[in-house]
C-alpha cells in the first residue's frame, strides 16, 4: 500500500470515526466503536472501498496511533467531536504536560486557557517534541506546559488514550507556562 493511500484511508477513518459517521450511514456505540464489516460496507457503498487488509495496514502503522481494533470492531482513540465516552479511567499524569499551538492562539489561551473547542477534550502531549509537532500542523510550533502536578493537585481530571494521549477536560490558565 503505498504511502498517499494510507493517508487517504486514515484520513477517511479520521472523518467518519471522529466527526461525521451518518455521512456514511454508519452509527458509532455509546463508547465509539463500529462493526468493521459494517464500515467496510458503508465505505464501498459511498465510493471509497476498502479492503480488511488495508484497513489493518492503516491502523498497525499510523504514525499516532489514531485507530484501535479490537476482534471485529474498530474505534478513533480520541478526537471526536460526535458524543462518546471512550470508558477510559482517571489517571494520575506526569508532573508536566504539553500543548502545541501557533503564535495566533497564544493572546486568546492566556486569557482563558485551553477548550476542547470543537471536541470533548484539550489533548496533551507527555513530551515537548510530540507537541511541537502537532502545532507545526497549522504553522510555526508554539509549545506550552502544563502544570499537571498541580492541575490534578486541584481536582482536575485526566485520562491517558491507548495512544498516550492525555485528556482533559480544559486547562485553566494559572496551570499554564508559556514561552519565552
Amino acid at each position: 500500500m503505498d504511502e498517499r493511500r494510507t493517508v487517504r484511508v486514515s484520513k477517511y477513518l479520521s472523518l467518519h470515526l471522529r466527526h461525521q459517521p451518518e455521512r456514511i450511514g454508519i452509527s458509532l456505540d455509546a463508547q465509539g466503536w463500529v462493526d468493521v464489516d459494517v464500515l467496510l460496507a458503508a465505505a464501498a457503498a459511498h465510493g471509497f472501498p476498502v479492503g480488511r487488509q488495508e484497513l489493518e495496514h492503516v491502523v498497525a502503522t499510523n504514525d499516532k496511533r489514531r485507530f484501535a481494533l479490537e476482534g471485529d470492531r474498530i474505534r478513533a482513540q480520541q478526537g471526536h467531536s460526535v458524543a462518546v465516552d471512550l470508558g477510559l479511567p482517571a489517571a494520575e499524569p506526569p508532573p508536566y504536560l504539553y500543548h502545541g499551538t501557533v503564535g495566533r492562539n497564544v493572546a486568546a489561551i492566556r486569557a482563558e486557557g485551553l477548550s476542547p473547542m470543537n471536541r470533548h477534550h484539550v489533548h496533551l502531549s507527555a513530551d515537548r517534541e510530540t507537541a511541537t509537532r502537532v502545532g507545526a500542523r497549522r504553522g510555526k510550533p508554539v509549545v506550552l506546559s502544563v502544570d499537571a502536578a498541580a492541575m490534578h493537585a486541584a481536582g482536575h481530571v485526566f485520562r491517558v488514550t491507548g495512544n498516550g494521549v492525555w485528556l482533559a477536560e480544559r486547562v485553566p490558565p494559572r496551570f499554564l507556562r508559556f514561552p519565552g
